[in-house]
């Protein structure tokens, strides 16, 4: 019997695991740029989401990174732009000096 170290089997598999790996450390990335930027402007979650035009909720997932537990998020174009103005900083402070690798998902 063969035990493997991968619960993929395929390399397609193992190539979008590393791609969300890549997708998540970008998206908790965003995540803390959303936070320092709140911070520094010294309003609330629920300000800036309200602001925005989006849930309190949904900015609180935002800056854990996520969408949904466990789900990197991934907000729309009119979404971040609308937070980088509500926060007064442009959109590309508020995205990470790295790009993401998605190579392997396409």
């Amino acid at each position: 019997m063969v035990v493997t170290a991968w619960p993929y089997h395929d390399d397609g598999d193992v190539a979008r695991q590393r791609a969300d790996i890549s997708w998540s450390a970008y998206a908790r990335e965003l995540g803390v740029n959303l936070h320092r930027a709140r911070i520094e402007r010294g309003l609330s979650q629920e300000r800036v989401a309200h602001l925005a035009g989006i849930a309190g909720f949904t900015y609180q997932k935002y800056e854990k990174g996520e969408s949904r537990p466990g789900t990197p998020m991934n907000p729309q174009l009119l979404t971040l732009v609308s937070l980088s103005q509500v926060l007064g900083v442009a959109l590309c402070d508020l995205l990470p000096a790295f790009d993401p690798d998605l190579s392997d998902t396409r």
